[in-house]
């Protein structure tokens, strides 16, 4: 009966109103009532404050500064080796395995379209045809950045507008295509392994979604799905990153997507529904041996500094757009990167 009250809640509630003013609310530094918000959140959470790089709760100005913590280093160890993959984010695995007949599984009996996570680009969907996903869900009390599972080179970022739903597991198992109707932000990557989709998922009070090399991408909410692409490696401007290294964050939320092509990885066979997952560690191992490095090396830090922001080349061909989403496509100039 409550589990049904609450799902009712969601669809009546104003969550795009919601998020606006918790976001309003995350980012104001109000001294005494910042502390005591944040103090009553590591407390009802739990927050194991002794992994954060800065583990007073008080030196904090603002309850965002809070929520994105950075962690000490050597807290996470990554994973050695070009064969295997790391854990995107610290979480819980909400589903992983096989995409069939263009298919994701959800929770238990909904399944929702690959294409129209990505907001209905059928051309980009078919790379990952008989591929592989795995859905990490961030609960309150983890470590809210996200990591690169291998090295990559970003080649689109793509923004789609939709709801804020919850994405705890009892939303998932209630509201039908949840992750394919959210807000999110999905960024394509070169890597060894293939072509490799990272998907930022927005919900209720997720502030914003930003990301290493664009800072901000939501807010502000236009409604309109906003696409970039960069350049390729090899290329001048080409934004790389390692395995391990942070490509994103969320103020606050949320859920993270991979999609893997066909024949290219297996995930760790402990990972399973409900495995509690820790940024760094054992996610998956390469199916065959990946390409010498030495090839075209990818640079330690992504070529971006807040000085310097990369300047995305915008697609001018028109979008589609999920049936889920405001009709609209815009092209949009990158925001300048806060530093990181």
């Amino acid at each position: 009966m409550l589990d049904s009250i609450k799902i009712k809640l969601q669809y009546l509630l104003p969550k795009q109103g919601l998020t606006r003013l918790a976001g309003w609310g995350a980012d104001k530094r109000a001294a005494t009532l910042t502390h005591w918000v944040i103090k009553a959140f590591a407390r009802f959470y739990n927050v194991d404050m002794k992994e954060a790089q800065n583990p007073d709760l008080k030196s904090y100005a603002t309850f965002n500064e809070f929520f994105v913590r950075p962690l000490r280093d050597g807290a996470r160890p990554v994973v050695s080796g070009l064969d295997m993959l790391c854990l995107p984010a610290d979480g819980a695995v909400s589903q992983l395995g096989a995409i069939t007949e263009g298919k994701l599984f959800q929770a238990k009996g909904h399944f929702y379209s690959l294409e129209a996570l990505l907001a209905g680009n059928y051309l980009l969907a078919e790379q990952f045809k008989d591929g592989q996903f795995a859905t990490i869900y961030l609960a309150p009390r983890d470590y809210h950045r996200v990591h690169m599972p291998c090295d990559g080179v970003l080649r689109e970022m793509i923004y789609v507008p939709g709801d804020l739903f919850s994405v705890n597991p009892l939303t998932a198992a209630n509201v039908p295509n949840l992750f394919a109707r959210n807000e999110r932000v999905i960024c394509v990557f070169d890597t060894e392994f293939g072509p490799m989709v990272q998907i930022l998922v927005g919900a209720t009070i997720v502030g914003s979604i930003e990301t290493v090399w664009a800072g901000c991408v939501t807010p502000p909410r236009e409604g309109i799905i906003k696409r970039w692409t960069y350049p390729a490696v090899g290329e001048e401007g080409a934004i790389a990153l390692e395995k391990g290294q942070e490509m994103g964050r969320f103020k606050l939320g949320s859920t993270v997507i991979n999609l893997f092509a066909a024949h290219q990885t297996r995930f760790m066979p402990n990972l399973k529904n409900g495995t509690v997952t820790r940024m760094g560690e054992p996610f998956a191992e390469a199916l065959r041996t990946p390409a010498a490095a030495t090839a075209e090396p990818v640079v330690a830090e992504p070529v971006v500094t807040a000085a310097e922001p990369v300047v995305a080349k915008p697609v001018v061909t028109e979008a589609p757009v999920t049936p889920e989403t405001p009709a609209g496509m815009a092209t949009a100039e990158p925001q300048a990167p806060k530093d990181y």
